[in-house]
């Protein structure tokens, strides 16, 4: 089926604003961790037409080094493989890079969703997928990664205070008093947009939109998750009140301090 790729295949080097490399191209490199091959080669000479260069490695641990290797743009990451798991290739990652990540995965249930996002995704997918789906999720996540990219380089970054947190978008930074709260790059966007519109009602739909850069499925409970995440991370007001209020078939509301 189309294009042959094995483990060892390599692309040219490609460098990004971290190496010094054509950023450009950079941000037309994927990187597929699966162990299918048959999948692998779909989504190669699917991506293609849009202009994307797909490298696939079938394993974890080779997964963990190509996603470090500041190569990609993006990782489509699959939970069930040989070696380590998924989960822990995610880990891995997360643990030296923001690099965006979306999971596939034939395990669909709510918990494996959760547990993805909840260990950094950017996104999920469930298989089996549309290829048309993971090429929309793709260009959605590469989109706000790009956004995120051209506002860190402004000369004049924001800086939100709302109560005791305060973000620095420049520095891509969130404290809440006096300690550092560590968030994932949704999660950071997540928090902006509701700092930026304190006491009003933002629907999910809209959370959607502005964070994950696509519209919200039927069953998605994506933005459901990343916004549980950060009240933890979080935590409550001062008065011990809840900081982001979920607001019964209407969104979510960040309270204002009183």
């Amino acid at each position: 089926m189309g294009m042959n790729l094995n483990q060892d295949s390599h692309l040219s080097p490609v460098q990004d604003s971290k190496t010094g490399k054509d950023a450009a191209i950079s941000l037309q490199r994927i990187l597929v961790v699966d162990d299918d091959v048959e999948l692998c080669e779909l989504v190669t000479e699917y991506l293609a037409p849009d202009g994307f260069q797909v490298e696939a490695v079938y394993n974890g641990l080779h997964g963990v080094d190509r996603a470090l290797s500041g190569e990609f743009a993006l990782v489509v990451l699959d939970l069930m493989l040989p070696g380590i798991h998924g989960y822990e290739v995610l880990g891995r990652i997360r643990s030296k890079s923001s690099l965006p990540v979306i999971m596939l995965s034939a395990r669909g249930e709510d918990s494996d969703r959760i547990r993805g996002l909840e260990t950094g995704a950017d996104d999920y997918v469930a298989k089996p997928f549309n290829p048309r789906e993971l090429a929309a999720r793709i260009h959605a996540v590469l989109r706000r990664a790009s956004a995120r990219a051209a506002y860190l380089q402004s000369s004049t970054p924001g800086r939100v205070m709302v109560g005791d947190i305060t973000l620095d978008a420049g520095a891509r930074l969130v404290r809440c008093g006096n300690r550092e709260v560590d968030c994932t790059s949704v999660e950071f966007d997540l928090l902006e947009v509701f700092l930026k519109a304190p006491g009003r009602v933002i629907p999910r739909e809209e959370l959607a939109r502005e964070v994950l850069g696509r519209e919200l499925g039927t069953m998605d409970r994506s933005i459901d998750v990343h916004v549980s995440n950060l009240r933890k991370k979080l935590g409550p007001l001062a008065d011990g009140g809840e900081r982001i209020k979920p607001i019964r078939s209407a969104g979510y509301l960040y309270a204002t301090p009183s």
